[in-house]
């Protein structure tokens, strides 16, 4: 079983595989979900001190904040499944 790795920034990377989805921060849904994220102990910041601008969705239920562009992730997602 290969494991691809995906670059979220300042070193920090995340496995393709686990990734379920890539939201804006500034969105309704983005901010319940970091919230609920927060108080549940879930949520791991990669933004090293930076504005963040993408909230990503793993399969374990960790959100990770990340200060990379949702559409710059989802390239390297999308690259990465073909």
């Amino acid at each position: 079983m290969k494991t691809t790795l995906i670059n979220i920034g300042f070193g920090n990377a995340v496995v393709a595989g686990r990734v379920i989805g890539v939201i804006t921060p500034q969105s309704a849904s983005g901010k319940r979900i970091r919230e609920e994220a927060k108080d549940n102990k879930m949520l791991i910041d990669a933004t090293h001190g930076r504005k963040t601008r993408a909230i990503i969705i793993m399969d374990s239920g960790h959100i990770v904040l990340s200060a990379m562009q949702p559409e710059t992730l989802s390239n390297r997602l999308s690259s990465d499944a073909e």
